[in-house]
């Protein structure tokens, strides 16, 4: 029988990629996307569109309110930065984020009798968030195994999986070519117009356009 695992999928290029890397190492991807309040909701329209078509098994989409906290230019009037990556925490990091939806991701992985969870998460090309990096990852799974009840009785062990953790942006469009990912299915932007186009100026406009360009193939889908 193919093991189930639980996918965060955000719509996004990296979520995408890991749910191909999930299927071809022979597990049965359950997507799971989140309706938080974010002002770039054209990624998740995205998701739901195509969840099926990238390999999921079954979308699950939780939907709360996260603008209730704010704290983030992704939740609150809060411009969004255009002027490049930078060395600090920028103010697009959403508070607790990651940890919110591993575990929701853990819950619904206990319910399908699934033990693996995949996420998207970069620690090399990325913006600087705090939950992206291996030592949270680590703790996290610490904690799933003692915090279920399908761990703490023995009926298996949480493993939360980090497969482009250590990648580069332009590595990861190149493993997700490999596996036929179609990233014109994606969109990644912080801050895309009303029509759904992307800015190019946002720090993940920045670091997939680098990745794109560092890896010689086109960026597929449209910006401003």
């Amino acid at each position: 029988m193919t093991k189930r695992a639980i996918v965060l999928y955000s719509g996004g290029l990296d979520s995408t990629t890991c749910m191909a890397i999930a299927k071809a190492e022979g597990y049965a991807p359950y997507a799971m996307s989140f309706a938080y309040g974010q002002r770039h909701a054209v990624e998740l329209e995205l998701a739901k569109q195509n969840a099926r078509r990238v390999g999921a098994m079954d979308h699950l989409v939780v939907e709360f309110d996260y603008r209730l906290v704010g704290g983030s230019a992704l939740t609150a009037d809060i411009a969004v930065p255009k002027t490049g990556v930078g060395s600090d925490i920028p103010v697009t990091y959403v508070p607790a984020r990651n940890t919110v939806f591993l575990s929701f991701a853990l819950g619904w992985a206990e319910t399908l009798g699934a033990f693996d969870i995949f996420i998207g998460v970069n620690a090399l090309d990325y913006s600087g968030y705090p939950d992206c990096r291996p030592e949270y990852i680590a703790a996290f799974e610490t904690m799933a195994n003692l915090a279920t009840k399908a761990a703490v009785e023995g009926a298996g062990r949480y493993r939360i999986h980090t497969p482009l953790i250590d990648l580069s942006k332009a590595d990861i469009v190149r493993k997700g070519l490999a596996l036929g990912v179609d990233y014109r299915l994606t969109h990644s932007c912080y801050d895309p117009t009303p029509e759904g186009l992307a800015c190019g100026l946002c720090d993940s406009c920045r670091l997939r356009l680098k990745g794109f360009a560092e890896a010689g193939v086109k960026d597929p889908i449209d910006y401003v």
